[in-house]
């Protein structure tokens, strides 16, 4: 089954909920080290400074590397969606090596299989039609797969056929489970929340330096919240390009080549 995420409410929601969290752990710090100000005062508050360095620094590091592996996935993924169209064009020119009695129902099949293909990126975020599309793909992977075979037990065919055309369609299967396990590919959902649990720290802390500042710094807790929220977002959005802003279904527009090029 094909279970994704869909970051256009996850990582929305998320990305809120770590606007408006920041907001509120920069006044509950202030408020806290106003609470020390008042029972230690000014040169008696504890200084927390060596804290939230070590707290921002250990946040810089996990956004770096959460966004650093979602933009690795997502570039694995555009590669693959080339893999396939290759391996689809390959398999597909080997047809002209069988007999040619089988080649105009294989070739068909063909054409159906690669407009299943596109079908199923296609109805994405509607992931039960994606699904139902998947399914009859690997259906017409096994007509395929039969036919392919029974044409190289024909008694016309070409010595050693075999050996050219099933590897092909072999790979061209093959790609299909790699690009769906690609797509269940996500660093596990702890790593988010930790993330988002970093960034609240952060402004508890940052609200707790700031307690001794007369006048509240909007403009700089509304941009750190902002700042905060609109990365994480956008990490999400690389690990779900299909769901939301960033996509890569520009890419399948190889599959859509190939399939012209079959008639």
């Amino acid at each position: 089954m094909l279970r994704i995420i869909d970051p256009a409410v996850v990582g929305g929601g998320l990305a809120v909920a770590v606007f408006v969290g920041i907001l509120l752990f920069l006044e509950a710090g202030r408020w806290i080290g106003r609470l020390a100000i008042t029972r230690f005062g000014r040169t008696g508050q504890p200084n927390v400074g060596s804290l939230e360095t070590a707290v921002f620094a250990l946040m810089g590091l996990l956004i770096a590397f959460t966004f650093s592996g979602a933009l690795g996935r997502f570039d694995t993924r555009r590669a693959q969606a080339v893999d396939e169209a290759n391996a689809i064009g390959t398999a597909w020119l080997r047809v002209d090596l069988l007999p040619a009695p089988a080649q105009p129902k294989l070739r068909q099949a063909f054409r159906d299989y690669v407009d299943s293909r596109i079908a199923t990126y296609r109805r994405l975020p509607d992931l039960a039609a994606a699904q139902q599309e998947l399914a009859r793909s690997q259906k017409l992977q096994n007509e395929i797969w039969a036919q392919a075979v029974a044409a190289t037990r024909l008694p016309d065919a070409r010595p050693q056929v075999e050996l050219l055309v099933m590897p092909a369609l072999n790979q061209m299967f093959d790609i299909v489970g790699t690009r769906v396990a690609a797509m269940r590919m996500h660093p596990p959902g702890v790593i988010y929340a930790m993330l988002a649990c970093l960034a609240l720290a952060a402004g508890l802390l940052s609200g707790y330096q700031s307690a001794g500042e007369k006048v509240r710094d909007w403009i700089h807790h509304l941009g750190f919240a902002a700042i905060m929220a609109f990365t994480i977002y956008v990490i999400l959005d690389l690990e779900y390009p299909r769901l939301g802003w960033i996509r890569i279904d520009a890419i399948d527009e190889i599959l859509v080549q190939v399939r012209a090029a079959m008639g």
